[in-house]
């Protein structure tokens, strides 16, 4: 099939991803600007390319997701987060996080989609209040962490990293815990992995999750800076009672 195509000055016109291809791409070019990014993703369409590459606009079927009600914190994971080992915030240094991400070495990964347009642009957002970190750190130093777009009462992952273990996944549970308590009912996930599976994560069709994203999408945006709206974070009905 031929997909459309986009200048890198076009102002991006999406078609309906149903007329994406079978791997859930939905269009080729384009740019990364604050207009189109947020646009996109409240169609449920992400970017996703590698370094030298043309943009790549995906909408998979099925998608990956994290219903909030539905985690799934290990015994192991419990003792862990009782420890208290870690400070966990959020957007303290949004930069260092993603910097982090894309740094960070993958099991069976020789490189990053995370390209440094992608580092500037998901910054700019996180200036304009749309993106958002949560950072584990110890002593000051960031050890763990991820980010990804708030949009009505849904997460919208992007990726995540750690240097220690378990780290990611503290970060991850803390956050679906207060987010879970804010009313946001789902994070999504985008595609498939092994560790956030082992958190509850699971495959929806896309017109599920299309269903819900719109009902999602209808309530108020969260923007602004994460560590001032919700200045009591991590503290949650649900992280309280793990750490009795």
């Amino acid at each position: 099939m031929i997909l459309p195509w986009f200048g890198a000055d076009d102002y991006l016109q999406f078609p309906s991803v149903e007329d994406s291809t079978e791997e859930g791409i939905v269009a080729v070019g384009g740019n990364l600007s604050p207009g189109v990014l947020l646009s996109a993703y409240r169609q449920g369409i992400f970017p996703w390319y590698n370094e030298g590459d043309e943009i790549l606009w995906w909408s998979p079927d099925p998608r990956f997701v994290l219903f909030t009600e539905k985690l799934r914190i290990s015994k192991s994971m419990k003792k862990e987060i009782r420890k208290q080992k870690y400070d966990v915030v959020l957007d303290v240094n949004f930069e260092e996080v993603i910097r982090s991400c894309r740094t960070s070495v993958r099991k069976g990964q020789g490189g990053t989609w995370i390209t440094e347009d992608m580092v500037n642009a998901y910054c700019e957002l996180n200036k304009l209040g749309w993106t958002h970190s949560v950072e584990v750190r110890t002593n000051g130093e960031l050890v763990a962490g991820l980010y990804g777009v708030s949009l009505g009462k849904v997460f919208f992952g992007e990726s995540m990293f750690t240097k220690v273990s378990n780290g990611s996944k503290i970060a991850f549970i803390l956050l679906t815990l207060y987010l879970k308590e804010k009313g946001f009912s789902i994070i999504d996930c985008q595609d498939h992995t092994n560790h956030l599976e082992s958190l509850g994560a699971e495959n929806i069709n896309r017109k599920e999750f299309y269903r819900k994203l719109n009902s999602e999408l209808s309530y108020p945006d969260l923007k602004g800076r994460w560590d001032e709206i919700f200045p009591d974070f991590p503290e949650s009905e649900g992280y309280r009672n793990l750490i009795r």
